[in-house]
């Protein structure tokens, strides 16, 4: 396991390293800030943040690098403000714990960060492919629509001349029909 210990405090990270003690293999590395090419470069399983409080710079690095290279984060910190373990959350960290940071807890309070992390995961792209999809069958619904409006077919013929495009041009249905619904934009001088 390659674990980013961020933690100004060495001591600090120390504790979270030894927590991980009996980890095969396990790489730790430390750093004094967050540093996302840096994170990307040592590339970890898991991203630890000890700090006496969290910091804005902090929880705003996190998100940012959330969004492009998601991976499991956990916060200790030794107190905390109001509406931070909020924040912390939705920038992408899955454990906020508060004035926790023991060895003993540092293994399972990763486990279960990691796990949920996953399950959030799996639960974001589950997501994505669903609207994708439901984007996908509004299209198909149109270039139906528009097949029975300009040919004059049942809604049965409209869909299977759409499923023989896309069989015929091995491309996907939906992308089929968008195809379609562009090109009869065209045709009616749509500049959309």
């Amino acid at each position: 396991m390659r674990v980013l210990v961020i933690d100004p405090d060495s001591a600090r990270a120390a504790l979270v390293a030894e927590g991980l003690a009996g980890v095969e293999p396990l790489e730790v590395r430390h750093a004094g800030a967050y540093d996302e090419a840096e994170a990307a470069a040592f590339a970890p399983d898991v991203v630890v943040v000890a700090a006496e409080s969290p910091d804005r710079d902090t929880i705003d690095s996190l998100r940012e690098a959330s969004l492009s290279n998601p991976r499991p984060v956990v916060m200790f910190v030794d107190r905390s403000e109001p509406g931070f373990a909020e924040e912390a959350v939705r920038a992408g960290v899955a454990a906020y714990v508060v004035a926790g940071l023991t060895p003993g807890r540092v293994r399972d309070v990763l486990a279960v960060a990691i796990s949920r992390f996953q399950l959030m995961h799996q639960l974001r792209k589950d997501l994505e492919k669903a609207k994708a999809d439901l984007a996908s069958r509004k299209t198909i619904e149109r270039a139906k629509a528009l097949l029975m409006k300009e040919r004059g077919l049942e809604e049965g013929a409209a869909y299977k001349l759409l499923r023989k495009l896309s069989m015929d041009t091995g491309r996907p249905l939906g992308a089929v029909a968008a195809d379609l619904l562009a090109f009869a934009g065209v045709l009616k001088g749509d500049q959309s």
